[in-house]
C-alpha cells in the first residue's frame, strides 16, 4: 500500500471518482492514480491542496495523526 493510501479513503468517503479530484487539482488523472497508488510521490504543494480539499491536516494525510483534524 502506498505512503499516502489516505487520499484513497478520503476520496471513496465523499464518494468522488479519480477523474474529480484530478480535476478539482487541475492534473492529469493518471498523475493522480500515480499518488493514490503509492507509484508517485506527493509534491508538498499537492499534499496541501488535497488537504484543503478534502479539509484535513498534512498530519493526517501523511498518517502522522489519526485524528483528520490535528
Amino acid at each position: 500500500m502506498g505512503r499516502y493510501y489516505r487520499i484513497k479513503d478520503l476520496r471513496e468517503d465523499h464518494d468522488w471518482t479519480q477523474v474529480e479530484v484530478a480535476k478539482a487539482l487541475g492534473m492529469y488523472t493518471t498523475t493522480y492514480v500515480r499518488y493514490e497508488k503509492g507509484e508517485r510521490e506527493i509534491p508538498f504543494g499537492i499534499a496541501i491542496q488535497i488537504a484543503k480539499l478534502y479539509g484535513v491536516s498534512l498530519d493526517y494525510l501523511a498518517q502522522q495523526t489519526p485524528e483528520e483534524n490535528n
